[in-house]
């Protein structure tokens, strides 16, 4: 009997490894009170499988090791800067490029020169520092995505899209000139890592075309994006991530991108921009936040990495076995019955809190409490996408989310098969003793993006 098969195996092989601390349920138990129950507070040593981020957590090729004996560190006019720029236009399309330490930075200068006072800003579900940069730029922001990104059993293929109603209704309401861009984000990070069509970046692009608005692009991770239009959607099976990818990027007006996800490098981001009075703007007030405009923060050697990063990144063999690896750890948590966002997404594994502890109210934090409890079983650190990633209101009331999420991001090149085997097993174990689980109360709250720093104790 011939099997059909439709396997994937990680296009490159270990050179090195790093060796991993084993801790015994008493060190985690003490490790998760001395970090106040938040996953980010944890030292990462003890820590066996970190799932916290895919964001500057993965393996570099010996390529991008290459490049950073290349760094050219004068402070001025680097070669590595200028291979970036080549790199930008190359594989994305953008004429103009201000890089930045990260892509929180780009957010921060896109913010300031774009938005005025009393400004919307509407978006495809929020992230925590895009809106927050937006906010504290004068604008407030508007969720225009589908309903269907706010349903974990929706199984609709491109749940990142943006809903053209939901857009018509603020034009009407505010007027256009009152939204300087819309912000479109692909693989939608809250939604569970949902792309977005390119049937969808069409009728937007037609629309804001005839209302004189921009669109600008959160493309931290488009290639995983692309992979998903190159998997579903009619029209390009036949196309390479290469080609997908940049006509993604012909559909907006610049975009904002952090290199730590698709580009596989530790720190890095970059404003990319076609418009160049904007340009001039950014890289006049890169100046001011970052460093030089040929530098931005990022020593000569990151700037070389992350061009060959960029390269990298939209390799197709690459692409396939990183989605293939969230896949088999989505379908493997499956089988054992815990509830996670459907269809599974790109970066990661996203569980349903609010399902898998039905019995915790979301003012007892059921995401922050099932993270906690992952990370007592086996060391695995995960983080919470809920009502604490939401934070308050202009009125210092807590948002409340649809979706209450735990998000297992898996960092790109770093874990084997048999490590997702052993994240599923050990989810499973805490599903099954989840009637035993309580929640938890805050007992420190910082001022801004709160969960990163806040403290909790159990109830």
């Amino acid at each position: 009997m011939q099997l059909k098969r439709d396997s994937w195996a990680e296009p490159y092989k270990i050179k090195m490894v790093e060796l991993l601390k084993m801790t015994t349920p008493e060190q985690r138990r003490k490790a998760l009170e001395d970090a106040g129950f938040n996953t980010f507070l944890l030292r990462s040593e003890d820590v066996y499988i970190d799932l916290l981020t895919d964001s500057g957590t993965s393996a570099m090729s010996d390529e991008q090791w290459s490049g950073m004996m290349r760094g050219d560190e004068a402070y001025a006019g680097s070669k590595n800067y200028y291979n970036l720029e080549k790199a930008v236009y190359e594989v994305y399309g953008y004429k103009y490029l201000v890089p930045t330490h990260q892509g929180r930075g780009a957010e921060n200068i896109l913010s300031q020169i774009m938005i005025k006072p009393g400004d919307i800003v509407p978006g495809n579900m929020y992230f925590t520092t895009t809106r927050l940069h937006q906010e504290l730029a004068g604008a407030v922001f508007h969720d225009v995505i589908i309903d269907e990104a706010h349903d974990s059993n929706s199984e609709y293929p491109f749940k990142g899209d943006v809903d053209l109603g939901k857009v018509e209704k603020l034009v009407q309401e505010y007027g256009a000139e009152k939204i300087p861009y819309i912000c479109v984000a692909v693989t939608v990070n809250l939604a569970g890592g949902q792309p977005v069509s390119m049937k969808n970046l069409k009728e937007l692009r037609a629309y804001t075309h005839e209302k004189g608005i921009k669109i600008m692009l959160d493309m931290t991770r488009i290639a995983e994006n692309a992979y998903f239009i190159q998997q579903k959607e009619e029209g390009y099976r036949l196309k390479t991530i290469a080609e997908i990818v940049k006509e993604i990027c012909s559909y907006t007006d610049g975009a904002t991108f952090s290199g730590k996800k698709d580009a596989l490098v530790n720190i890095g981001g970059f404003l990319a921009l076609n418009d160049f009075d904007k340009f001039e703007e950014a890289r006049n007030m890169v100046v001011v936040y970052e460093g030089l405009h040929t530098y931005g923060g990022l020593a000569g050697r990151d700037m070389e990495a992350m061009a060959i990063g960029i390269y990298e990144s939209v390799q197709d063999e690459h692409m396939k076995a990183r989605i293939g690896q969230v896949i088999y750890l989505g379908d493997k948590m499956r089988e054992f019955g815990v509830p996670v966002v459907k269809p599974i997404g790109g970066h990661g594994i996203f569980v349903d809190a609010k399902q898998f502890l039905p019995h915790i109210n979301q003012d007892d934090f059921p995401a922050q409490t099932l993270a906690a409890e992952i990370y007592l079983d086996a060391g695995i650190r995960t983080m919470e996408r809920g009502i604490v990633s939401a934070g308050r209101n202009s009125k210092g009331e807590n948002y409340h989310p649809k979706l209450e999420l735990v998000r297992f991001t898996i960092p790109r090149r770093v874990y084997t098969q048999a490590h997702m085997d052993v994240i599923a097993e050990s989810t499973a174990r805490v599903y099954e003793r989840r009637n035993q689980i309580k929640g938890l109360k805050m007992i420190y709250e910082p001022k801004y993006l709160r969960f990163f720093q806040a403290r909790f104790e159990q109830l």
